[in-house]
């Protein structure tokens, strides 16, 4: 049954979402149509692009994403910390980058005097505008109607773009966060259009390797964190080294097909043994059609405490753990 998205978006259970949309049309959004030869490659550097301007305007973090030929995903976390401390101006400033705002907003940044009742409807609007920059639906909304309407300019047509509103999952936990992550940043090389994943473009994975090659010994480096398009730090992470991020979706990135050659690493991190994540649900999630896109996904744990938050006697959702470590 479909549900409101206020429903499917609780930030009291958690502040990470596993996103996806994809395009209805028998035209790509991405990729090359095999029937006429035309290519849409290009339209893969509009998502990511456009991902970037929304990260520096929305307070949500891009934790990953993948760009496919019909569809993509992308992991957020919604910094509600960040929001908070926004200031009237910074809230409208953030705001007018995406749309003009009323005629009052505009005044008020132009530095015109206003009456104490144009100021007090100055703030409503802040206050409407913080909402929605903590929002992930006017998020997506942003970024799925930039790219209909450019691809419909290009394509010279009109009528929808998308199959549907987008489909989001909450991961209720370290072990869903970082198993929904590798599984966002292994599209690619699960589809076969890419070999490693250094080479899966349009992706986090390439984008964070880049980023830490480029900034090698520095000590922000070190931390698993929303990528740093903001040109700042972020202040939120979940707590496993980067490199060993690295490690762990190579050495999936490996095993997840039956008919690839390859060993695990020795100096495979623990990092499954620590977050107490099963091997074999591990390997199963990462299959094509592991990730179900379930409601939400954690340990059995995490299920109940989120079933509990939203009203819900039970909730479907993907078990990422069967048991809990606590070492």
């Amino acid at each position: 049954m479909t549900r409101a998205r206020r429903q499917l978006v609780d930030l009291g259970s958690t502040p990470y979402y596993h996103c996806m949309a994809r395009c209805v049309r028998r035209a790509f959004l991405c990729g090359e149509d095999h029937l006429t030869g035309k290519s849409f490659e290009h339209r893969k550097a509009w998502v990511v692009d456009r991902l970037k301007v929304l990260a520096g305007v929305f307070t949500i973090e891009v934790c990953a994403y993948a760009v496919m030929s019909n569809h993509y995903h992308v992991v957020l976390f919604v910094n509600e910390a960040a929001g908070k401390v926004l200031t009237t101006r910074g809230v409208l400033e953030r705001w007018t980058q995406l749309f003009a705002g009323p005629l009052l907003v505009q005044r008020y940044l132009a530095g015109e005097k206003l009456s104490k009742a144009e100021y007090q409807r100055v703030e409503q609007f802040a206050d409407d505008y913080r909402n929605r920059l903590l929002d992930i639906s006017w998020f997506m909304r942003c970024l799925n109607e930039h790219l209909a309407r450019e691809a419909n300019l290009e394509d010279g047509c009109k009528g929808r773009f998308w199959e549907g509103r987008f489909k989001s999952q909450a991961l209720l936990d370290e072990a869903a966060v970082l198993t929904c992550m590798a599984y966002v940043d292994l599209n690619p090389v699960r589809a076969g259009q890419a070999k490693r994943p250094e080479s899966s473009d349009f992706t986090s994975i390439q984008d964070r390797i880049r980023q830490w090659q480029q900034n090698s010994g520095k000590k922000q480096c070190n931390h698993l964190k929303p990528l740093q398009w903001k040109g700042i730090t972020a202040d939120k992470s979940v707590p496993f080294s980067l490199l060993d991020y690295f490690y762990l979706v190579d050495w999936t990135g490996r095993s997840v097909r039956p008919d690839e050659k390859g060993v695990i690493p020795a100096d495979l991190p623990p990092l499954l043994v620590r977050l107490g994540i099963d091997g074999h649900e591990w390997l199963k999630t990462m299959q094509p059609e592991g990730n179900r896109f379930q409601r939400a996904a954690g340990t059995i744990a995490s299920l109940r405490q989120y079933s509990k938050q939203i009203g819900q006697h039970w909730v479907k959702g993907l078990v990422i753990s069967k048991w809990i470590y606590s070492g």
